[in-house]
């Protein structure tokens, strides 16, 4: 067989493969209507609302330095378990630290389960020797979910998004932060500094019936855990993979106990009962776990509320970009447009070109709509997803208001029913949105003299235009 011959039956494989890509990674994910379906154990129609919830207590953790003090004080302080997952790693001094905690628990005996997504872990270039070292102690376990596999494009969309540690099923933390120092370093990271906030879940043992929502969590982790779509980060070690891996937990050991002796003295054992307030009421909601497009539960409880809403609806999202699945399902819900107000990124402070493409195409619906639209000037930008229901329920997890978190994503949150800690929740964000401009009705800025708009250069205008017409067509992955 001659050259030629062989190019050209390479070129045609090729060709055929990325048609094969084409239909299972984009095509099928246009045409595939999720069925509804209701968790009978978890998601029936009555617990939509918030009558059978857990009145756990709660706080509020918004600064990037109190957020990797927390994680540092939960697994730190752990006796018996931990389990934590998250979409991705970011190699960094904040990863170093966290990871040295972990490993640190784990030598003390508590058991460690890390849960990380298959492609977007994070586990490349050095901290894949992170992946030897944690992986080959006995006290650790990783599972990464959905694993990439080129041969299924179909798995390549639906990847793990959940932020979550639970520590002894006592204190859990959930909220929309990856692990990286962008999201724990403002002094560090500067302009490019990612605005986030996450929720402290403490198991209140002195009410009259101790039910947790962390028991919820704590049920929903062990579902994703033990899915036959989650796999062992590492199946068999080789010789030399264990020896990087014997090397860098020595080192990582070393690193951690200088940082600690440096920084981290005072990280003691915290009284959280103190450190929070009480709620009338905490509800945990997620996803259901699978491929292809789900049934949208976040979604629709987020709807549910709206709909149940007498004042205000607050919504605020690093990126919105309601598919045509979503409005079809918005119509499902008797609600008010007008009582909606919506905090995002512009297209200055977006670090997320291909999201603000998406966004761009729906802000003029938007504002058309009647929804009062700010738009965060940065220099940072924000990441949070946090939605608000008169001055009573707070939502806070990882959700954004997308097609990719309602029907494709694993996706988790908790529903907050509490006047106090809405009222310090608004208070945070009024932070926010006083670094912010009003879109007017004619889709520019109202003016402020107290607030700059953001530069936004001519290549990246050029470019989120370019990329806004893909976009259009493929929102339903964005």
């Amino acid at each position: 067989m001659n050259i030629g011959r062989i190019k050209a039956i390479f070129v045609t494989g090729f060709k055929s493969y990325l048609i094969y890509i084409f239909i299972f990674a984009i095509v099928i994910f246009a045409i595939q209507v999720p069925r509804e379906k209701e968790n009978i154990e978890e998601f029936s129609n009555d617990n939509f609302g918030l009558e059978k919830t857990k009145q756990d207590r709660v706080a509020l953790i918004e600064s990037g330095e109190n957020a990797v003090l927390v994680r540092l004080n939960l697994i730190e302080n752990a006796q018996k378990s931990l389990d934590i997952s998250y979409h991705s790693l970011i190699e960094g001094k904040s990863t170093e630290i966290l990871l040295g905690s972990i490993l640190d628990a784990a030598d003390r005996g508590v058991g460690v389960r890390v849960l990380s997504d298959g492609v977007f872990h994070g586990f490349t270039g050095n901290l894949k020797e992170a992946l030897y070292g944690l992986g080959s102690h006995p006290n650790i376990k990783m599972r990464l979910y959905e694993p990439l596999k080129l041969l299924l494009p179909w798995n390549w969309n639906n990847r793990l998004h959940d932020k979550i540690i639970i520590a002894d099923e006592k204190l859990a933390l959930i909220g929309g932060r990856n692990i990286g120092d962008k999201y724990f370093r403002e002094d560090v990271m500067q302009d490019r500094f990612v605005k986030d906030r996450d929720v402290i879940i403490y198991k209140d043992e002195s009410l009259e019936d101790p039910a947790s929502v962390i028991e919820d969590m704590e049920n929903y982790y062990n579902r994703i855990w033990n899915h036959r779509y989650t796999k062992p980060a590492i199946k068999k070690l080789t010789s030399k993979q264990k020896t990087k891996g014997e090397v860098f937990n020595d080192n990582l050991r070393h690193r951690y106990m200088e940082i600690k002796a440096e920084h981290l003295q005072d990280n003691t054992e915290t009284d959280w009962y103190k450190k929070t307030m009480a709620t009338e009421s905490v509800k945990f909601v997620y996803n259901p776990i699978g491929r292809v497009n789900q049934d949208p539960w976040c979604l629709r409880q987020l709807l549910f509320l709206s709909s149940r809403a007498e004042e205000s609806i607050f919504i605020q999202s690093p990126y919105i970009i309601p598919s045509r699945n979503m409005k079809a399902k918005f119509g499902q819900y008797d609600l008010d447009l007008e009582k909606i107000t919506m905090l995002t990124n512009s297209v200055s402070s977006s670090p997320n070109p291909m999201g603000i493409a998406g966004y761009f195409n729906n802000k003029k619906d938007i504002i058309d709509n009647g929804v009062k639209l700010y738009e965060y000037q940065g220099p940072d930008s924000i990441h949070s997803k946090t939605y608000i229901f008169d001055d009573t329920i707070s939502v806070i997890g990882s959700f954004n208001l997308d097609a990719r978190s309602s029907y494709i994503n694993s996706e988790s949150m908790v529903v907050i029913s509490s006047k106090e800690f809405t009222r310090n929740l608004k208070e945070e964000i009024q932070v926010e949105l006083n670094n912010s401009l009003i879109v007017d009705k004619d889709y520019s800025y109202i003016e402020n003299e107290d607030v700059e708009e953001g530069h936004v250069s001519t290549p990246k205008k050029i470019m989120i235009f370019f990329l806004s017409k893909l976009a259009w067509f493929l929102d339903y992955l964005l």
